[in-house]
């Protein structure tokens, strides 16, 4: 008696179900931002002025901790 080698079902294919999941976002963002497009854009001036607090907070690293650099006036 042969033995055939089991393959898996094409319901237990993982790469079948990724293109399904990309169309449903794509059309699921394509509805909320012409839903909410005016809500979205009238807030972004207030995310640009959030955003400068936290790039002072992550781009201020060598502020004051490199004394071996070039600009050392000791």
């Amino acid at each position: 008696m042969s033995h055939t080698p089991h393959r898996a079902s094409a319901a237990n294919n993982p790469w079948r179900f990724w293109p399904a999941l990309a169309v449903f976002a794509a059309i699921a963002l394509f509805l909320l931002w012409e839903e909410h497009q005016a809500h979205l854009l009238g807030i972004l001036p207030y995310l640009i002025l959030l955003l400068c607090p936290l790039l002072h907070l992550f781009m201020r690293r060598g502020h004051g901790r490199d004394k071996d650099g070039p600009h050392d006036h000791h």
